[in-house]
């Protein structure tokens, strides 16, 4: 009987349609940030921050699209406290990250969101481009190498901080461009779901990660439809229910994280 080892991973090579998937993953990572470095600069909406709710409750205007911030604190939260039950020691490091990225946006955004302005945004996207590179980084880990998973994410965050960091010297600049914080946003939905259809899991459950995959994408369809879902509703404006369909996504995505079966193999 084979006892399972969280700790022990072995080099195990799967042959050459291994190796031509891992190509095909960064042959299309590479033509994705290629292409979107093909165009030109793409400046901030100057009506970005111009939401449809902006009632006022409890003296906190917004009231709503502050309030729906919680929910990434707790969830955050929640996590760190669930460390315990990752059975693969080496995927602490990103869902620790991933936790503490999580807990922040609930800090950020909310504070965004109190008094919406270029400079408020930077301590929104922040913490968010430290949650999505972590989450990338432990996909990695899971479907295509451990070591290779393991060593990007640190080169992972600090990428999107430094698309963050652009991006606010470029708006103060007077030349704004979002293109490096795109990458880091949609590079990851783009890669994690052709990872996950092209390489066998060790770890990470996909079924969660698909439904985290189909929350974000319903949360991005909310935030563009915010003033027709706010006219429609009366109470709840498209951003907010964003924020609680983002908070769901990432429960799920700590729903995979959770349960490790065996550990993934490395290069």
């Amino acid at each position: 009987m084979t006892l399972f080892r969280p700790t022990a991973f072995t080099d195990r090579p799967d042959g050459g349609a291994g190796a031509a998937r891992r190509w095909l993953v960064g042959a299309v990572a590479a033509a994705a940030i290629v292409a979107a470095f093909w165009l030109d600069r793409v400046p901030q909406d100057p009506g970005y921050h111009e939401f449809a709710d902006r009632s006022v409750l409890f003296g906190v205007p917004g009231f709503w699209n502050v309030a729906t911030n919680l929910p990434f604190l707790f969830v955050g939260l929640i996590g760190l406290a669930r460390r315990s039950r990752l059975r693969v020691q080496s995927q602490r490091a990103p869902h620790t990250v991933f936790c503490v990225g999580v807990a922040l946006v609930g800090f950020g955004s909310a504070y965004y969101h109190w008094a919406p302005s270029t400079a408020a945004l930077l301590w929104d996207r922040l913490p968010m481009t430290v949650a999505f590179m972590s989450l990338f980084s432990a996909v990695i880990q899971d479907r295509v190498s451990e070591r290779l998973g393991r060593n990007l994410l640190w080169p992972l965050v600090i990428a999107g901080v430094a698309s963050i960091a652009w991006w606010y010297w470029s708006e103060l600049a007077g030349r704004g461009d979002l293109r490096a914080y795109a990458v880091v946003q949609f590079l990851p939905m783009l890669l994690i779901p052709l990872m996950l259809l092209l390489f066998r899991g060790h770890g990470l459950r996909a079924g969660w990660l698909w439904a985290t995959l189909a929350a974000y994408v319903l949360a991005k369809l909310a935030e563009y439809f915010d003033a027709a879902i706010y006219a429609a509703s009366g109470i709840l404006s498209g951003h907010s229910i964003k924020h609680l369909l983002a908070a769901v996504a990432v429960w799920w995505a700590m729903r995979a994280f959770s349960d490790y079966k065996s550990p993934a193999r490395a290069l």
